[in-house]
């Protein structure tokens, strides 16, 4: 399948900085305004991407008015992170097209995305071909996608995993323990996924300190999602343009070693 901008645009930027920074909003944020509000900051602060998913329940028209007005005060792409078929919207510019490899119910390997696929294909949208691993302890996400949490001292279980999708035609890895986790997966686990696969490897979220991102980055990580971070700041501004900094920072440095 031919690589599409955004895809390309992923690539251009790792390249370019080391790193890139996915600004992640939840459109089911229980303040109305909210989901517009972090757009803007995660905008002014030089994100790359705005993420839109991680909820349950947003789909339909919400999902729809969210991404629109979103799209109207941004040049960035705006990417969706979906959690099931109603979560993909023809507005956005792309989507991670996931398989949730370690899940024990096959819908999530492969029967949402057979419901999803003529849909994204009338459309023309942009299907990134993702492979989406859950890490212990897993939280929701890993509880709604019946998965097998992958445990956090067996780099070599994700690392499995991680191949067999790139087998699959995958051509993204995210390794993802769920909101509310103590921290994302071990270095180790992130070193050992990027050794085997060479493509994107991704950070979904869980990150509690500049130390996390730095860690995660420097031992494999090509990107982070980051949404609690901000949302919870006093200065969701200034913290995101402080976050967005230091992840350039540090994908800098990598690209120097």
């Amino acid at each position: 399948m031919k690589i599409g901008k955004v895809e390309t645009y992923l690539h251009e930027v790792i390249e370019k900085d080391g790193s890139v920074f996915f600004g992640l909003i939840d459109p089911m944020d229980d303040k109305r305004e909210n989901p517009f509000k972090f757009a803007k900051v995660f905008d002014e602060a030089g994100a790359d991407i705005i993420l839109i998913g991680g909820s349950i329940g947003a789909e339909g028209d919400l999902l729809n008015n969210v991404v629109k007005r979103i799209k109207e005060t941004t040049n960035k792409p705006v990417v969706l992170f979906p959690g099931n078929i109603g979560g993909v919207t023809k507005y956005a510019d792309a989507l991670y097209f996931m398989s949730l490899l370690n899940s024990n119910n096959p819908y999530w390997i492969t029967g949402a995305q057979a419901l999803a696929a003529p849909m994204i294909t009338m459309n023309k949208m942009e299907a990134i071909p993702t492979s989406l691993l859950i890490v212990e302890p897993g939280e929701t996400v890993g509880w709604i996608g019946e998965a097998k949490p992958i445990p956090y001292h067996k780099p070599d279980i994700a690392v499995a995993y991680a191949l067999a999708g790139k087998l699959l035609g995958q051509r993204v890895t995210i390794l993802e323990r769920g909101s509310g986790a103590p921290g994302p997966s071990s270095p180790e686990m992130f070193r050992a996924v990027k050794q085997a696969v060479g493509h994107p490897v991704i950070c979904a979220g869980s990150s509690k300190t500049l130390d996390d991102i730095k860690t995660t980055l420097m031992a494999g990580a090509d990107g982070i999602h980051v949404a609690s971070m901000v949302q919870h700041a006093q200065d969701p501004l200034g913290m995101a343009k402080k976050l967005v900094q230091f992840t350039k920072d540090v994908g800098r440095e990598k690209l120097k070693k």
